[in-house]
């Protein structure tokens, strides 16, 4: 006689397979776990991916075995397939980290929409991840959306008033929409908060960019006294030693800046200038000639040299100077 589906053999074999069904299935996660540790301690990046990919191959929505091998795909160089991960990731679980982490990705591919996009989702879903706010405001810079920028770096500063660069990076905000007062406060602010080469180097160019030459040469000379292997130091000192009448102290400054690159065009072009202020005409055609060698000048055209600083930043005292240096 055939049995009754509710009979106990039935019950007892629907139970049997729901049991191997579970054994099995904590198998497959158990040695899901183990390829994950064994990627954790593995030295070699390609051996981490291929055991984070046979840990998804048992668990496809394994969220962690994504995201590390995210992390190990951007070690090797595979900066698409890291970003395929991390929007597997996203439209699984979307969280903070991993959009900051694609943002990242795609700021680095110069994405800016789409970092920007990712930056802000970090951000809404976490309010207090400041790494994301002050992503968002650098690419908003980059972007251009200089007035947005400020207002994300301003909240950066109200959130951890002591969080590297963003001063600097908003007064750079406020020198692009030339409102420079506002942007020697915030540079102002870096100097006494850090006290940093840099910092002093970047007041002092825009002090130079402006024609506030003594206060750039006083911002370049203390940049110079922390740190005396700069050369970038050496050659806007000399510059602003030069539009201040310091035509001795500028050839110095230009000659020091030429010792770490003797091919440093626009040294050689200050140098020139020097000289010539000084009415050395022979040192100022000879370094005049080597600057054109470098640029690879053969013309007299003052547009020929439009991507030297001189021609970009002192524009016209540069131009009326350089037919003097040609006639030498």
């Amino acid at each position: 006689m055939t049995q009754p589906l509710s009979s106990p053999i039935h019950m007892n074999w629907k139970k049997l397979m729901l049991c191997l069904c579970l054994i099995t299935g904590m198998s497959v996660f158990g040695q899901a776990k183990k390829l994950m540790r064994q990627a954790d301690r593995a030295d070699n990046v390609d051996t981490k991916i291929e055991l984070y990919s046979q840990a998804l191959e048992l668990e496809p929505e394994n969220l962690d075995a994504l995201f590390y091998r995210a992390l190990a795909k951007t070690e090797q160089g595979d900066i698409s397939g890291a970003i395929v991960d991390y929007s597997k990731i996203i439209l699984i679980k979307p969280d903070p980290d991993t959009y900051f982490n694609r943002g990242n990705l795609r700021y680095s591919l110069k994405e800016f929409e789409g970092a920007k996009e990712d930056y802000q989702k970090a951000y809404e879903l976490d309010p207090g991840f400041v790494d994301a706010l002050f992503s968002l405001a650098c690419v908003k810079f980059d972007l251009g959306d200089y007035q947005e920028a400020i207002k994300d770096y301003t909240k950066v500063i109200e959130l951890n008033s002591y969080y590297p660069k963003v001063y600097t990076l908003r007064a750079s905000a406020y020198e692009a929409l030339e409102d420079y007062k506002k942007a020697i406060e915030d540079y102002t602010v870096a100097v006494f908060v850090f006290g940093t080469p840099e910092a002093y180097m970047n007041r002092g160019q825009l002090f130079l960019g402006i024609n506030y030459y003594k206060e750039a040469y006083i911002d370049f000379n203390k940049a110079i006294s922390l740190d005396k292997n700069n050369p970038f130091g050496y050659f806007y000192r000399g510059t602003a030693a030069l539009m201040l009448g310091g035509f001795d102290d500028a050839a110095g400054d230009f000659q020091k800046a030429l010792s770490f690159d003797p091919n440093d065009f626009d040294a050689l072009l200050g140098l020139s200038l020097a000289y010539l202020r000084l009415g050395n005409t022979n040192l100022a055609k000879l370094n005049f000639e080597k600057a054109k060698e470098v640029l690879g000048i053969s013309t007299d055209d003052p547009e020929a040299y439009a991507s030297t600083f001189w021609y970009q930043n002192q524009y016209y005292f540069f131009v009326n100077k350089l037919r003097e240096l040609q006639g030498l």
